[in-house]
């Protein structure tokens, strides 16, 4: 285990990337990070990470924020249930911990939104503290490191794998060892084309002697991906648009879209138009059809969103549905508003 953890840093010391995470990497920062970086790639979050620790430098300044701030800085990280878990952490941390991270594996973990991994990496690197990270990097490390064909998303699985990440860390390094295992995994033992011929733990490697490199880690099957269809009622009136605000336990919560009518299968525009929602919507009242988009296919990670939006011209407001969830909005200030990917894409189309 000694050449395994001293192998990995001394690697690290040569080959770790230059992350503006690393130069300083308070509480704050390594949370910050942390979160950012969960379904995202580096070279995508680096400038969310820039930009956040910008505006707001401190936890306490990101507990002053409002949550729509928040996800508008957020926009086009997708997975918003981060930015809105983000928000309520900093309060946690403001008015239970006046402000400071606590320095304690457990009760990092009962802050909203950290579990094991992210407060694992918080407890090692910003506090020095013998708890193993387990991500994906890390999972396919050992799982080639050592040839293990248990699936790692079952908990059998990820029982096996925290065990042995314990029992392999650098008591004495935690937050090095840590940091060194993640970007191995990242650069070296990559989960295509890993640089096995160049490798400094190929000696020790299991799956290597074996060749099962590429059969590791195992993961059982995914859910099952289903398929929604949005038909998006873009009301325009004399430079104003009705926004929804959606709400609830559905996806984006808390963002802005148009007026929808979800359908099971693929509607037609007279097929939208002839439907009780949207007689419910229009009221009577006249409209003019101005144009249909091309259809949008977004894609989530149990989700496939096939969207279209139609363009609708107004002559008067929509006084009943006009609620706070749903409003006019000036067609100017839409940049201002928290928005998911697949309503930025249709703006700028």
């Amino acid at each position: 285990m000694d050449f395994i953890h001293d192998t990995l840093i001394n690697w690290f010391a040569e080959n770790r990337r230059d992350l503006p995470w690393r130069h300083n990497p308070t509480p704050y920062q390594v949370w910050l990070s942390e979160i950012i970086l969960q379904q995202t790639r580096v070279n995508q979050g680096w400038d969310y990470y820039l930009r956040f620790v910008e505006k707001w430098p401190t936890v306490n300044d990101l507990a002053n924020a409002t949550e729509e701030e928040v996800l508008k800085m957020w926009q086009g990280l997708g997975y918003y249930s981060r930015a809105r878990n983000l928000h309520q952490c900093a309060k946690q941390i403001v008015e239970q911990h006046g402000g400071q991270f606590p320095a304690d594996f457990e009760k990092l973990k009962q802050l909203k939104g950290i579990g094991d991994y992210t407060a694992a990496a918080i407890a090692s690197i910003a506090f020095d503290l013998p708890h193993a990270v387990v991500d994906g990097n890390v999972y396919r490390v050992l799982s080639r490191l050592f040839d293990i064909d248990t699936p790692i998303n079952i908990n059998e699985g990820q029982t096996v794998f925290a065990k042995i990440a314990d029992d392999l860390i650098n008591r004495e390094q935690p937050g090095l060892h840590n940091q060194a295992m993640m970007e191995f995994g990242a650069l070296q033992c990559t989960p295509k084309n890993p640089n096995c011929l160049l490798c400094p733990l190929q000696a020790q490697c299991l799956a290597f002697a074996n060749q099962t490199v590429m059969q590791r880690p195992v993961k059982l099957q995914k859910l099952k991906v289903t398929t929604r269809h949005f038909n998006y009622l873009v009301f325009r009136m004399e430079g104003n648009v009705y926004l929804h605000k959606r709400s609830g336990n559905d996806i984006w919560k808390n963002l802005y879209d148009f007026p929808c009518i979800e359908s099971e299968n693929p509607m037609t525009v007279e097929e939208v138009i002839a439907s009780e929602k949207f007689k419910q919507l229009i009221e009577n009242k006249s409209f003019t059809i101005i144009k249909t988009s091309p259809t949008f296919t977004h894609k989530l990670t149990h989700r496939t969103i096939i969207a279209q939006f139609i363009e609708i011209k107004l002559e008067e407001k929509l006084l009943r549905i006009e609620t706070n969830d749903l409003f006019l909005a000036r067609e100017t200030d839409l940049g201002n508003f928290p928005i998911p990917r697949l309503i930025d894409l249709y703006l700028n189309n």
